[in-house]
């Protein structure tokens, strides 16, 4: 068996344990997950040498990471409900975080047993990946999935909340709401220069142009170009990401909920805004909107489900299921308590 999510299995020592110091630096690496620590240490009102200190500290914990990923306007992306057969999950898991195009994988208690995220080139490539890759896997009993269409919100948009809304409107750029259509431009994809950059920066978002030019073998000049280009045009996303359970955050919903259509995109927006939502995507199948959260705890579905009926009247929650852990989040293993084990490269599915 490969190398996988059963490592670091002990309980977390205190060191584990995330400070209001840590979330607020969390917060400003999301909003801009590769300003200079000077400009870091400004909004959190620390020098720049503390904010780096507590960073390498939170990495050297696996407790925060930086990575970088390529926009899914290029890609298709589905997510597949896997039930397993009895006695079979581990080694189905096991198997499953290892596939490349396999971005994130959740165990869960209800009608499936495993929430998984993928993507591919095209349709054609993706029914195969899956009913092959998957459907093929000893133990996997059936799959179904569902296409997303449209990105409300998703991890790179959700903060933690933690700074003081002054350091905050430091480092925002003050965009508006937007939303990202899957597939929009089906087929382009970078050069191998640019998939060299993106593969470094998956492993560490915050490297320096000198660093990714000794690992890429391009020059400083070549690399800053390019990295800046892929940044303005949209075709690199970064962000921040944490071991969730242990920042106070344990419990992890997934809503598949029905909306009339003309009142789509403006319920994806509001939802995407909302501080508990890290994913908000508009699906195919019966169920036209896909919401997923992170709560404080069980205790905490109650007044989220009151609030979203509240906000939302017009949406009807078909259906939700608890995710007991989380096993991969954007190619990166994950341990018992959330903390980043080991990263698989992202890639397409082989033909």
């Amino acid at each position: 068996m490969p190398e996988s999510i059963t490592e670091a299995v002990d309980l977390p020592d205190p060191d584990d344990r995330f400070t209001e110091a840590d979330l607020a630096l969390v917060d400003a690496l999301q909003t801009a997950p590769r300003a200079p620590w000077t400009r870091i240490g400004r909004a959190l009102g620390v020098d720049a040498t503390t904010a780096a200190r507590r960073w390498e500290r939170l990495c050297a914990r696996r407790l925060a990471w930086i990575t970088a990923y390529e926009s899914g306007k290029a890609t298709v992306v589905a997510f597949v409900e896997v039930r397993c057969r009895a006695g079979t999950m581990e080694s189905v898991t096991a198997e499953l975080t290892e596939l490349p195009w396999v971005i994130s994988v959740d165990e869960t208690a209800g009608d499936f047993d495993l929430f998984v995220s993928v993507a591919a080139a095209d349709l054609p490539a993706l029914g195969r990946a899956v009913h092959r890759d998957i459907g093929g896997l000893p133990g996997v009993r059936s799959t179904r999935t569902r296409l997303g269409i449209t990105a409300y919100g998703e991890g790179s948009d959700w903060r933690i909340r933690a700074m003081e809304p002054a350091g905050h409107a430091q480092l925002s750029q003050g965009r508006a709401s937007r939303h990202l259509t899957y597939s929009s431009e089906l087929g382009r994809r970078p050069a191998p220069e640019d998939l060299s950059l993106i593969r470094e920066l998956g492993t560490d978002g915050r490297l320096g142009h000198t660093e990714l030019a000794a690992a890429t073998g391009l020059s400083e000049h070549t690399a800053r170009r390019r990295l800046t280009r892929l940044i303005q045009a949209g075709d690199l996303t970064f962000r921040c990401d944490l071991a969730h359970p242990l920042a106070g955050l344990p419990t992890m919903m997934i809503y598949r909920t029905v909306v009339p259509h003309t009142r789509l995109e403006q319920t994806g927006l509001l939802l995407a805004r909302m501080e508990q939502v890290r994913l908000c995507v508009s699906v195919s199948g019966p169920h036209n909107l896909l919401v997923l959260v992170w709560l404080h705890g069980l205790f905490d579905i109650g007044p989220f489900e009151t609030t979203l009926a509240q906000r939302c009247p017009e949406l009807e929650v078909k259906d939700r299921t608890v995710a007991l852990r989380s096993l991969k989040r954007m190619g990166w293993l994950l341990d018992l308590h959330g903390r980043a084990v080991r990263r698989v490269p992202l890639g397409p599915p082989q033909k």
